[in-house]
């Protein structure tokens, strides 16, 4: 069933690492009579990049209040533990998606450095190769580099990459392998085959339509489910299905897609699957039970925290009935990674990888005139922000010089992305400027009405909490309500207006003026530079995701940044600092 993994099988291509021994640990006898087995399921989910235990933005060991640990490094010391234990033949390594794009390691061989052009191996697929997974399914995240990068990826993975509800767009055909089995052969036991179908969440289709659009389409889950389950169940002992998809139907975007985190109505309605991961909303949830209300039959799920903080360990009880194995029982825990050291092998096998994106993010670009925050950008106009704003707007502005648009006002959408950014005074690096803007978004333009951008801003504007109409206001208590996440709330530089945090949700915009404070009417037109995620629908705020496209040259706003402060050397607020917007309470200032 498993690959042997040796030092020269976990060699990054091109690059030459110091020998270490082999991850995987000697089998352990079996435990149990010829009539009775446990297997024991080992999942991750939402790595994000994460391979060492390292936080590139601080340019540190990652830390969190938590003592929560990251990275598939640490991931392995759990594998080669509960190996150890258990027997390596009876243990499967899965992992549930979302694993391409999060960090600047693998932004910079992805975009700086690309593999597709190099031809080195991808730095995840090094480390997911040096512990030894058996399967993998795509989460929406693989998408952000485009197909061939994925591609690459898949290419260079030595485990199945699963999608059963990706597929082409000019056949039908499933664009990834919709399942794998995996035969368990342990001494003294007949065979046990282990299904493992792969879903993801149908996001994709809008989140990185410019990526996927016209080359694959994404399904239903739940439809998608119906017809591949009992494909695999009809070959399996044990079905698992790897659902990159939360729970709870909550979506990110309108009804024009098929439900973003529907993995507890599979397990409910679609009979013969015996364990499920769940993934994609980065939560906390190793044991979740739900009956099927076809079958009667328990469906165990588990969620393993994201960034690999913790391993799920499943293990599955199976007993021989009339020559066939049944699933007697099952049990899930969450491991955590922080009580296990990072393992040799994937430190080695990612060494090269990681020691060139520190020197990547730690290049100095220009140097601060002052230090700038970000820290009160959640509720207040904030000059590092600004530069965002600023750069966004140049970039479009000068885009549309001799066309239609040239004298048209171009007003600029961001978030604050990252409480903890900031620009120091004096040497501002790479890494502070991706820890300003953590996203890989590209730069949009679209054309809006003066009503459009009012009801856009009222949208986002539900981001606060209603206050009482009298009384001392902390701006800290009053943000992200309705969970409403910071990257959801949306600020609008080149126009000025006001929000009333007293009033109730859609009567917020009290006063919203052209810089010279003429009132924005109805039919005034804009140019509204956003980035590619919001354009594109995700978090389904209004008129944008329909509005005309005006620019859009795929460009990387992180990288535009980076350009605009190596091109002056110099990031002084003076030269685009412009508070335009306020938290106010019948038409009185929130703060001074």
């Amino acid at each position: 069933m498993r690959r042997s993994v040796t030092t020269a099988s976990i060699a990054v291509a091109a690059l030459a690492v110091t020998a270490v021994a082999p991850l995987h640990a000697a089998a352990s006898p079996g435990r149990s009579g010829a009539h009775e087995l446990e297997l024991t399921v080992l999942a991750t989910t939402d790595l994000h990049g994460r391979v060492q235990d390292w936080d590139y933005f601080r340019n540190a060991p990652y830390s969190e209040r938590s003592g929560d640990a990251t990275g598939l490094a640490r991931v392995a010391s759990v594998v080669e533990a509960v190996r150890a234990e258990q027997g390596e033949d009876r243990v499967l390594v899965v992992d549930n998606g979302d694993f391409l794009q999060g960090t600047p390691l693998t932004y910079f061989y992805a975009k700086q450095q690309p593999v597709t052009g190099t031809g080195l191996e991808h730095p995840m697929a090094a480390a997911y190769d040096a512990i030894g997974y058996d399967a993998q399914v795509v989460g929406n995240h693989e998408y952000n580099y485009g197909l061939d990068l994925l591609q690459a990826y898949e290419d260079d993975a030595e485990h199945p990459v699963l999608g059963a509800n990706v597929v082409d767009a000019a056949t039908g055909e499933p664009y990834h392998q919709p399942y794998t089995l995996q035969r368990v052969q342990v001494p003294g036991h007949k065979p046990v085959t282990v299904g493992v179908l792969g879903l993801t969440t149908p996001g994709s289709a809008i989140w990185d339509k410019g990526n996927v659009e016209g080359r694959v389409e994404f399904l239903d889950i739940i439809e998608t489910a119906q017809r591949w389950v009992p494909v695999v169940d009809a070959q399996a002992d044990v079905v698992v299905v790897l659902s990159h998809a939360g729970t709870g139907g909550g979506s990110s975007y309108g009804p024009e897609l098929p439900a973003e985190n529907p993995s507890d109505v599979v397990a409910r309605t679609v009979p013969g699957i015996d364990m499920m991961v769940v993934g994609h909303t980065h939560r906390d949830a190793p044991s979740q039970v739900v009956v099927n209300e076809v079958s009667g039959e328990e469906v165990l799920l588990t969620q393993p925290y994201r960034w690999g903080a913790t391993v799920s360990r499943v293990d599955i009880a199976l007993e021989k009935v009339r020559g066939q194995w049944d699933v007697v029982a099952k049990d899930a825990t969450a491991l955590r990674t922080r009580d296990y050291p990072e393992h040799p092998a994937v430190l080695a096998a990612t060494q090269e990888y990681h020691e060139t994106a520190v020197d990547y993010v730690n290049q100095v670009v220009a140097t601060s005139t002052e230090e700038l925050s970000a820290v009160t950008s959640r509720y207040e106009d904030t000059a590092i922000l600004d530069f965002i704003q600023q750069v966004q707007t140049e970039t479009v502005d000068a885009a549309l010089d001799g066309t239609a648009y040239d004298d048209t006002p171009v007003l600029s959408i961001a978030a604050p992305f990252s409480r903890e950014a900031v620009f120091p005074a004096g040497d501002v690096t790479i890494r502070d400027i991706a820890g300003l803007y953590i996203y890989d978004n590209t730069l949009e333009a679209v054309e809006m009405t003066g009503a459009q951008v009012r009801d856009y801003l009222e949208y986002s504007a539900k981001y606060f909490t209603q206050v009482p109409a009298t009384g001392a206001v902390d701006p800290e208590a009053i943000t992200n309500a309705g969970g409403t996440p910071d990257y959801n709330y949306d600020q609008l530089a080149g126009v000025e207006y006001d929000l009333d945090v007293s009033r109730p949700v859609g009567e917020r915009v009290t006063r919203l003026v052209h810089p010279d404070g003429t009132p924005v009417a109805d039919d005034d037109v804009f140019v509204v530079a956003v980035n590619n995620y919001r354009r594109s629908g995700g978090g389904n705020f209004p008129h944008v995701s329909t509005a005309p496209v005006v620019y859009n040259e795929q460009q990387e706003i992180r990288q535009l940044l980076i350009e605009w402060a190596q091109a002056r050397g110099v990031i002084d607020p003076a030269d685009f600092a412009d508070e335009s917007w306020w938290l106010v309470r019948e038409g009185e200032r929130l703060l001074p």
